[in-house]
């Protein structure tokens, strides 16, 4: 195990102790409040099996004393990789009660991602599904047990075999023993980041970083009556975790859990639970948009869909809003690290903002800096720095931590952005996105909004590519609506008419059919960088 865990609370949160800011109960804390009120109340909607607020709560005791039981420790981490199954928040439940350490690892990942997370976090407990759709995830925890030292046991879930799931909450049902549980300020949950540029970060958060996002989001959303909220995205990313795992049991909310995103069925899910707001990535509100106009429906129950994680283009936001019933989309800014860090606007009242800005910070402080860590005026583009009760108490690597933290406790989160005179945040590019062409800086993301604009485009990422003379060139990766065999003359014209400067015109154009992206969406440009360096070497 190569993770720190803070023991006390971190400098750059310090200033929220004892300030309001933070309610000081853990998930347990509130699912059992919901289990004495409303105990057979469901909690997930179009499960079959009707999971209650007092099931959920009575099996994630089973399963937290079962645990204990075997040796697990409370502040020892407990991982898990299943796709969105309520048997997920069981493992979740039992986490809070316990005392231990969630660590929610991404289904979508494979031997070798799935090993270095283990290894690194020192997981004792590994519960994973025995196998979803054509993966055998049987087989890959097989291949990679013996190179992990520390983890005592594998879990499956849903599984056919021995060491079930289900056969652990059996057991724990027949113990009886006092549950520890957990200090609201101590680490609770530790997520790998997405790893869009190099090998993944161990972030943790606390019962009180997380709940106080969910608080603020709650509030400034104000959702007449009941929320009902779709989740299509993983249950073992931070939006699906927080919005599907810990939403429901802190609020007001229900959840619908959807194994693998398919448009189609998505439409069907929101229309027969009366789904009022989802938060996903680009892909799903084009896709969504696309399936609800073919089937002619306008989804009238949804209120809300916050899109992030991935570039949005402002005519996806306008489209979409004028696809459904009620203007409902919007852009929002966030990371693992400071989820939710803005929160968008109104597409109903100010339906250009909603479209071509991320939002503003409520909840958060923002800082625009330059490369020596010195302010920018408005509407001037600089790196985004973070800092709010909702941040993350830091990496597992305490060196990580001190690099990604400034003196005054901002997060550097490596995005280009900037913030207009009425407080408008919108991100304009990564840091690691820009493109050194000859000594001049060239933003990615402004040559992406421009291709976005052509009716040909579906989708475009732009990423640096070796150049001889200048060295970097720039590459557009395209996903084209239908293909054309002119399509990248007719591109370079719509770049040059746009008023771009001739040098950030692309040089080359790469057709695909989709992108490399990880599990929320987000395009792995270090993969199409290597791609492109890999093509042009041979």
């Amino acid at each position: 195990m190569t993770i720190h865990m803070p023991t006390e609370l971190p400098a750059h949160l310090r200033r929220y102790a004892g300030a309001g800011f933070w309610q000081d109960r853990t998930l347990a804390d509130w699912a059992r409040q919901r289990a004495d009120a409303i105990p057979d109340e469901p909690v997930y909607l179009g499960d079959p099996a009707c999971p209650t607020y007092a099931g959920l709560v009575t099996d994630g005791e089973a399963l937290a004393r079962a645990l204990l039981d075997l040796g697990v420790q409370p502040g020892e981490v407990i991982s898990f990789q299943t796709p969105n199954w309520t048997e997920a928040a069981v493992i979740n439940l039992a986490a809070s009660l316990g005392g231990f350490v969630i660590n929610p690892i991404v289904h979508i990942y494979r031997d070798a991602e799935v090993q270095q997370m283990l290894a690194d976090c020192g997981a004792r407990i590994f519960f994973v599904a025995e196998r979803f759709r054509s993966i055998d995830y049987a087989a890959m925890v097989a291949r990679i047990a013996p190179a992990l030292p520390d983890l005592r046991h594998i879990l499956f879930v849903r599984g056919d075999g021995e060491r079930r799931l289900e056969d652990l909450i059996a057991h724990g049902r027949k113990l009886r023993r006092d549950l520890p549980g957990s200090r609201p300020d101590a680490v609770k949950l530790l997520l790998y980041t997405s790893g869009t540029t190099g090998r993944p970060k161990a972030v943790l958060h606390s019962h009180n970083t997380l709940a106080r996002v969910l608080e603020v989001t709650v509030r400034h959303l104000a959702l007449p009556g009941r929320d009902v909220v779709l989740m299509p995205s993983p249950v073992t990313h931070i939006t699906g975790y927080a919005g599907a795992l810990e939403k429901p049991f802190q609020f007001d909310a229900r959840a619908v859990l959807m194994e693998y995103w398919d448009a189609e069925a998505a439409v069907e899910l929101i229309e027969r639970h009366a789904v009022t707001s989802t938060v996903a990535a680009t892909p799903f509100l084009t896709e969504l948009c696309a399936a609800a106009r073919k089937a002619e429906r306008t989804l009238p129950s949804l209120r809300s869909f916050a899109c992030g994680g991935a570039a949005v283009p402002a005519e996806l936001i306008h489209a979409a809003n004028a696809a459904l019933a009620h203007p409902c989309a919007y852009r929002v800014y966030g990371s693992s690290e400071v989820p939710q860090t803005t929160q968008g606007f109104s597409p109903a009242t100010y339906p250009d903002l909603a479209a071509a800005s991320d939002g503003h910070a409520i909840d958060y402080e923002l800082a625009i800096v330059d490369d020596s860590g010195q302010s920018v005026a408005a509407g001037q583009d600089g790196e985004v720095l973070v800092r709010g009760p909702g941040m993350f108490m830091g990496y597992g690597d305490p060196q990580q931590t001190a690099m990604a933290i400034t003196p005054d406790g901002y997060f550097r989160s490596g995005d280009i952005g900037r913030i207009d005179a009425n407080g408008a945040l919108t991100i304009t590019g990564r840091k690691k996105d820009l493109i050194i062409r000859g000594g001049e800086n060239i933003s990615a993301k402004e040559i992406e909004d421009v291709l976005h604009a052509h009716p040909a485009v579906a989708e475009a990422a732009v990423v640096a590519m070796p150049h001889v003379r200048l060295g970097e060139g720039v590459c557009a990766y395209v996903i084209l609506k239908n293909a054309q065999e002119d399509a990248a003359r007719l591109l370079t014209s719509h770049v040059l008419a746009s008023g771009l400067a001739r040098q950030k015109c692309p040089e080359r154009f790469e057709f695909i059919e989709d992108f490399p992206r990880t599990a929320s969406g987000k395009v792995r440009k270090d993969l199409l960088r290597e791609a492109i360096r890999r093509k042009i070497a041979q």
